[in-house]
């Protein structure tokens, strides 16, 4: 690429997702004073433009919209433009989707949002195509009528906004009403299993027909079920449908079989065509989750999906520092050459590229069977490509195959005359092969910033992992990565947690001129991997660091008169409002994990206020919990621990004698949720 014509204050930003928008034509600022002082001064509405850096849509509405030069000038003229990455400041996210959710009945990525110069939303939506079409307003046009709007009808706009936020305020307030106490557990586990049993695929697994996330959350909920219930027709079946769930997506293409990880959510039932984003937080829930499968179920082959993430994870996200990266995106250039980038270039094969690569002859299979053909026969590879065109809107897969598992071994095997024990070998060397050839392509953009949260998450994974599969690097992994935290993610004088660095030049780790300050959801995952690290490693300095951050917490984001636990703290006058959230997703929510590490930290520390807290939680969410627990399988998880209490396990004994090892491995095996 030449020398950019444009470039705006993005530039001066360590966030990959707005350094990615530092060249377009419109005039970006980041989220702070210099923009609301502008709007305030120009008396202009602001154009708030939220999203992340491997978000597909919000690279369309760049391509489309944010590089044109005639948007850009109609932007600039009228509005304030601020651009958010979602993934730095999930506040200034929640607040605002919490009104587009609220006024439009959706939400998603990006996020296009129009506020007064006060900050207060009056109209939103996702995404808009640059100009109008059969069914859709165009980006334009809804630009040119919000700046005529404000300059006919000011008052108007104002007086409304000023009642949506009050509406928002009504609607959004989670807390205890009266005396309430925690829900009974029984009650809350049964109709969340029956709810999750209701919207099961029987099938191909997972809990809904189309898009299928993997949501981890489900299948801790129930594991747990099943650990309560293991004698009960109930317990055998949630066992089946997480395990079921577990493998179909380990066979799919939402896990790559060439690269390793798990992408973030297929768009088909059967878990086949991804959208190609690979998400730090889902490898790392992932993670420990395949651990918890092979406790349970002492299959192998839950042990090494599992081990096969923490190879992508250690290879493709981590900082040579200890820390981990955030996302790998899902476009990129199908060759050097390329002028565009396209979805899944990186991951997907022609069946003519696979027969090149795997031309030899297999010995002892039916006459002339090559390398390519069993290849192809068991990851269901076509000559036209694999992809219906219903997956494929953009047309970027044609002629494409995705690899998925479509056979059992024994089955190829069959097909070819082969013995089923050599097939593992063959399909090991084609992967290794067109593993070799993917290298050769463009690499897909990688988001390097560091958030606090997710390297929780990780390091959850690599402690779980190490202790379920008895794996002594993995958690010396997770060590590293906490020591990272600690490092770069911690201020020791003030005690609290930052959000997130960045990877800098000479893989150096930076930071933002103005730090962001550690979110709830930074503390609540932080504190969960320190508790999980400690167990796996028994260094009590974890345990210590866990119990500080707690008591921060506490003094940060608990609130005393409705209870439960704000998502980020008070005194920010950019916030138009302090939420709490509600819904365990893609990741579980702050408040439902902070239930247990409570009850963990009580556990270990003799404080008892924090078990009370942990009820006041479960109380201030009650009426969900009683009606809709699918929303909050986590939290609902939870409720369990609270009513049966923790079982304590300790163990005396010289930390590198061979027999105390022998114990903790003994309890290390075993899937037990409620210990300490």
């Amino acid at each position: 690429p030449g020398i950019p014509r444009h470039t705006n204050r993005l530039i001066k930003e360590k966030s990959p997702y707005l350094l990615q928008h530092a060249h377009n034509p419109v005039d970006w600022y980041p989220w702070g004073q210099e923009a609301f002082d502008k709007a305030k001064k120009e008396n202009k509405l602001i154009f708030l433009s939220v999203g992340y850096s491997t978000c597909h849509w919000c690279h369309v509405m760049e391509e489309e919209s944010f590089k044109n030069k005639e948007i850009g000038e109609i932007l600039n003229k009228n509005f304030v433009c601020i651009k958010v990455d979602r993934e730095e400041r999930p506040d200034v996210d929640k607040v605002y989707m919490t009104f587009v959710q609220a006024t439009s009945g959706g939400g998603g990525w990006p996020m296009s949002v129009w506020l007064t110069p006060d900050l207060k939303p009056f109209v939103g939506g996702t995404y808009f195509p640059p100009e109008d079409g059969i069914h859709r307003v165009g980006f334009r046009t809804v630009l040119l009528r919000i700046a005529e709007q404000w300059k006919e009808n000011k008052d108007a706009l104002l007086e409304n906004s000023q009642k949506i936020l009050e509406a928002l305020l009504h609607r959004s307030e989670i807390r205890v009403r009266g005396q309430e106490s925690p829900p009974p557990s029984k009650e809350v586990m049964a109709t969340c299993f029956q709810q999750l049993s209701n919207s099961y695929d029987e099938d191909y697994g997972g809990f809904s027909e189309s898009p299928k996330f993997p949501t981890p959350v489900n299948l801790n909920f129930l594991f747990t079920y099943w650990a309560l219930h293991r004698t009960t027709p109930e317990g055998a079946r949630t066992l089946q449908m997480a395990l079921h769930t577990l493998k179909m997506m380990a066979h799919g293409g939402i896990h790559d079989h060439i690269g390793q990880g798990f992408h973030r959510y297929s768009t088909d039932q059967h878990w086949h065509v991804p959208h190609f984003e690979k998400m730090l937080y889902d490898q790392g829930q992932l993670a420990a989750t395949y651990s918890r499968a092979f406790q349970i179920s002492g299959d192998e082959f839950f042990a090494d999906v599992a081990q096969d993430i923490l190879l992508y994870v250690s290879r493709d996200l981590s900082d040579q520092v200890g820390g981990f990266y955030s996302a790998e995106d899902a476009d990129s250039y199908p060759t050097a050459a390329s002028g565009e980038k396209r979805e899944g270039a990186f991951c997907v094969w022609a069946a003519e590229e696979i027969r090149t690569l795997l031309p030899d002859l297999v010995e002892g299979a039916t006459e002339g069977t090559t390398l390519g053909d069993v290849f192809m026969y068991h990851y269901g590879v076509k000559e036209t490509g694999n992809v219906s065109p219903m997956k494929d809107p953009h047309q970027e897969l044609k002629g494409k195959n995705v690899l998925i598992v479509r056979c059992s071994p024994e089955l190829t095997a069959a097909q070819f005359g082969l013995e089923p024990g050599r097939l593992g070998a063959l399909l090991r060397e084609g992967r290794r092969r067109l593993s070799a050839a993917r290298a050769q392509r463009p690499r897909p953009h990688l988001d390097t910033k560091m958030l606090a949260a997710w390297n929780g998450l990780m390091i959850s994974g690599f402690a779980q992992a190490g202790a379920a599969l008895a794996e002594q690097e993995y958690v010396s992994r997770a060590a590293q990565a906490a020591a990272f935290l600690q490092r770069h993610l911690f201020d020791p004088t003030s005690g609290r947690l930052l959000r997130s660095c960045y990877r800098g030049e000479d893989n150096t780790v930076e930071q933002s001129a103005v730090p962001i300050q550690g979110f709830l959801e930074d503390y609540v995952f932080v504190i969960q991997a320190l508790f999980d690290l400690y167990e796996a490693s028994l260094e009590q300095s974890w345990l210590e660091w866990a119990l500080q951050l707690q008591h921060m917490q506490d003094k940060l984001f608990w609130d005393p008169k409705g209870f439960a636990y704000f998502s980020s703290e008070a005194g920010d006058p950019s916030l138009l409002l302090r939420l709490k959230d509600d819904q365990d997703g893609a990741e579980p929510t702050a408040n439902s994990v902070t239930v247990t590490n409570l009850l963990r930290a009580a556990c270990y520390s003799g404080h008892m206020e924090w078990v009370e807290k942990a009820g006041q939680i479960l109380a201030a969410f009650s009426e969900r919990l009683q009606k809709i627990p699918i929303t909050l399988p986590e939290m609902a998880r939870a409720t369990a621990v609270f009513h049966q209490t923790l079982k304590q396990v300790v163990i005396c004994g010289d930390p590198q004698g061979a027999d105390t090892r022998e114990m903790l491995r003994c309890v290390h095996s075993v899937f037990s949720p409620n210990k300490v």
